[in-house]
């Protein structure tokens, strides 16, 4: 058994407990100490509509770069065909590691969200700033049941979006960021 796991009996494991407790949950010189936020990911819909119109449109394109040299020129320039296959295969696999990426929290203060695979992006919005937040959602992500949440402030550079929500969430959370918007820029 691991020293201090979850399975810990007995007074070693609340001796334990009580050292950890220690010195970590009292406020620094500094200031309190931060909560870790609470992230939460986007939805699965968000990645198959993604994957499904990767699909189509190198499948339109496979079908295109195969079958017309084939007709045209000789059978032997069909093999123009793997290459939009190959994309398809990266661009698979990309969108896979693009949507573990996306990530959003709620704090006291502010919404973050973060995103990016090679380029970590962290966009921190605090509520007192937002002036607009809008639910988009158009025909593809309306037929697969998602939404996007636009975040607006004063400054154009802090606009963020969270896309590919279920609606009822996206609702929740447009809702919970404009009455904390509210109350937050009250006091300016």
């Amino acid at each position: 058994m691991e020293t201090g796991s979850p399975d810990d009996t007995g007074t070693a494991g609340a001796t334990r407990a009580a050292d950890r407790a220690g010195p970590a949950d009292q406020p620094s010189p500094a200031g309190p100490a931060r909560e870790e936020p609470v992230w939460t990911g986007l939805p699965p819909g968000l990645l198959r509509m993604r994957r499904l119109l990767l699909v189509v449109w190198l499948g339109l394109l496979t079908l295109a770069a195969g079958v017309l040299p084939a007709l045209f020129l000789a059978p032997l320039w069909a093999a123009l065909a793997l290459l939009p296959l190959a994309l398809l295969a990266w661009g698979w696999v990309m969108l896979g590691r693009n949507w573990r990426s996306w990530r959003y929290a709620e704090r006291a203060d502010d919404l973050l969200i973060s995103r990016g695979v090679l380029w970590r992006e962290e966009t921190v919005v605090p509520y007192g700033r937002m002036q607009l937040v809008e639910v988009t959602s158009g025909p593809v992500e309306r037929h697969f049941g998602l939404a996007s949440v636009q975040l607006h402030t004063a400054a154009a550079a802090t606009d963020a979006t969270i896309p590919g929500l279920d609606p009822a969430e996206a609702e929740r959370l447009r809702d919970r960021l404009t009455e904390l918007g509210e109350a937050r820029s009250a006091g300016l």
